[in-house]
């Protein structure tokens, strides 16, 4: 089956530089995905955008070449709720790959125990309007009670603005949440401003509320750096993702987020990423539990 690529959406970075930062052994690259191909994993109808393939053998080659040991790959919404194109990867990766599904309320046990076999550790919750058509509350709720006595977890997108309206919800669902992207927050304001102050209570409020500390360039504003060799990119987001590192260091994850879907204004040099990292976990002991503490403890529990 072809498909076409949504038009000005980018295709991911080929040939990413090598990351002047070493990462630490047995780093996980905590939020990435795969797309298709579409010739063999065909995209949902439902889907609000058509990206470019990117492979598992693309994303494995890619982790190896930034230095990470594994992968957390999340169910992409062009997807849906089809996860075969995760689960192939997690089947292919050797061990070294966990998955976050899609799933809907009429899901069987059966299924669900052949996803966690597979590899899957939780199920992503969006509710990013313009990416998905948000899925009721209840059934919601629903799907977190079934997955809850797998251990798995439950992975949360929205944006900033949204957080009162959710806070409720969030709080009463009965498993580890994780939140994408620190809640999408404007860095544009001061952290300690009312809008990033509102996304630290709720983290203090909940200890089972982790947050990933990634993409900065879907955040940022200030942009990668001019093509002068200057590596620190992105620093308008140091400061939040920096904050929470220090203020809940057992609670933060890393990704990459390759292939970076609906970007249409740059696409990141994924080497350049990884060298965001010093700058927002300044020190060993908050870049060992930033990339290989956190991840191992929630996606492979048994190892640690």
């Amino acid at each position: 089956m072809h498909f076409e690529k949504t038009p000005g959406w980018l295709d991911w970075y080929q040939g990413p530089s090598t990351p002047r930062f070493a990462l630490p052994p047995g780093s996980v690259d905590a939020h990435c995905h795969v797309f298709g191909p579409g010739a063999r994993f065909p995209y949902a109808p439902e889907r609000k955008y058509t990206p470019c393939d990117a492979s598992r053998a693309q994303l494995f080659a890619l982790r190896d070449h930034l230095g990470f040991a594994r992968n957390v790959i999340v169910q992409a919404t062009c997807h849906g709720a089809d996860n075969s194109a995760l689960v192939d990867a997690l089947r292919n990766s050797g061990g070294r790959a966990r998955g976050v599904a899609t799933v809907r309320r009429a899901i069987g046990d059966a299924e669900l125990q052949r996803l966690h076999a597979a590899g899957v550790r939780g199920v992503r919750f969006n509710f990013v309007k313009r990416l998905v058509d948000c899925t009721p509350r209840d059934e919601l709720m629903d799907i977190a009670a079934r997955i809850a006595p797998l251990g798995w977890h439950v992975v949360v997108y929205f944006e900033a603005a949204d957080l009162p309206e959710l806070w409720d919800f969030f709080s009463a669902l009965p498993t580890t949440v994780v939140v994408d992207h620190m809640g999408r927050p404007d860095v544009t304001r001061p952290v300690e401003g009312p809008e990033f102050a509102l996304f630290e209570r709720f983290m203090r409020a909940h200890p089972n509320v982790w947050s990933k500390v990634s993409c900065p360039e879907r955040l940022s504003r200030s942009g990668p750096p001019a093509l002068d060799g200057q590596r620190a990119a992105y620093r308008d987001v140091v400061p939040f993702a920096r904050h929470l590192v220090e203020t809940f260091p057992d609670r933060v994850l890393w990704g990459t987020d390759w292939p970076h879907p609906n970007l249409k204004d740059h696409m990141p040099d994924d080497g350049l990423l990884v060298d965001f990292i010093p700058h927002i976990a300044p020190t060993l002991d908050l870049q060992r539990r930033l990339l290989v503490d956190n991840p191992m403890r929630l996606y492979w529990p048994e190892e640690v």
